[in-house]
């Protein structure tokens, strides 16, 4: 009895980590790198989002914002560790289509961290803007 006990709580928290079904009705986002934690999904059209791991909107124009957390490289900053740098990062894009899949991909560049959308056959449909970095 101890034994199922104990494994309930494993079981259920393993739960949470299952993606939801896609809709057919409504386009899906992954995020590209979502594994480490770097990539967060935050926002579409200003209403906060229960789940951070993926954007699942209906056809049209959404804006979608992200968190990225990346380190900026020691040379880069003039010191001896890593800079830890978290940024906001907003795209907007008008033709999201039901039942298709998009890929949301994000990096950084020393300081600068950057997005883009992508289709299913990888090609770039729009790429984000920058907001605010530090404590967001």
């Amino acid at each position: 009895m101890r034994k199922a006990l104990f494994c309930l709580p494993i079981l259920l928290s393993g739960c949470s980590l299952w993606m939801p079904r896609h809709d057919p009705d409504q386009a899906w986002i992954d995020l590209h790198g979502r594994e480490d934690g770097r990539l967060q999904a935050v926002q579409v059209d200003g209403q906060t989002l229960e789940d951070d791991r993926f954007f699942q909107v209906p056809p049209g124009r959404h804006e979608l914002q992200v968190r990225l957390r990346f380190a900026v490289d020691a040379s880069n900053v003039g010191s001896d560790q890593d800079l830890p740098r978290t940024c906001l990062l907003t795209l907007d894009y008008a033709d999201f289509s039901a039942g298709q899949r998009y890929r949301l991909k994000a990096g950084s560049r020393g300081f600068r961290p950057w997005a883009q959308l992508l289709d299913e056959r990888g090609e770039s449909l729009a790429r984000a803007r920058e907001g605010r970095c530090g404590a967001v």
